[in-house]
């Protein structure tokens, strides 16, 4: 069975990151999200705040799984016998970061190997920093995060509606 890892913060998750998520399972038959523990981050979320929304988020996909991380990402995926780290590329500033955190990964574990995916057109833009800054600027993030993401964000940031649960669909 073919299986990458999908690795990040996730603070909060957006449907950019769905939207990788759902590339992935279309190259892969499993693919596990790995949200990292990085207090030195300072995340607006717990990292169980984020592992919860996380599998709210993808419970509707069938082939992921969602799992905490701490350290090496390369010692996670030796760890959970994954040899294949899916990246995102949005920008061609994403990929001089991702390229060299792919080489050293590399450098690590010669075994490991990054499969960069770009992004629907829609999502090229979006980041949850961004995400975050528009809701604490009392913004709408309805279609830029699943909607219990944006029923977390809103209690947060009061500044915005919080959306009615069947309002709509990620």
């Amino acid at each position: 069975m073919a299986a990458a890892i999908f690795p990040g913060t996730f603070d909060p998750v957006t449907n950019g990151h769905l939207d990788l998520i759902r590339r992935g399972l279309g190259l892969f038959d499993r693919v596990v999200v790995g949200v990292a523990k990085r207090d030195e981050k300072n995340p607006l979320f717990t990292h169980d705040e984020r592992m919860e929304m996380m599998r709210r988020a993808t419970q509707p996909l069938g082939g992921v799984e969602v799992r905490e991380f701490t350290g090496l990402l390369v010692h996670f995926a030796n760890q959970i016998g994954i040899s294949t780290i899916i990246r995102g590329i949005r920008a061609v500033s994403d990929f001089e970061y991702e390229f060299q955190m792919a080489l050293m990964n590399r450098r690590l574990d010669g075994a490991v190997e990054t499969v960069f995916l770009m992004p629907s057109e829609q999502y090229t833009y979006l980041n949850s920093t961004v995400v975050k800054e528009i809701a604490r600027l009392g913004g709408r993030v309805s279609g830029l995060v699943p909607l219990e993401v944006e029923q977390e964000l809103a209690r947060r940031f009061p500044l915005i509606d919080a959306p009615r649960a069947g309002a709509r669909g990620t």
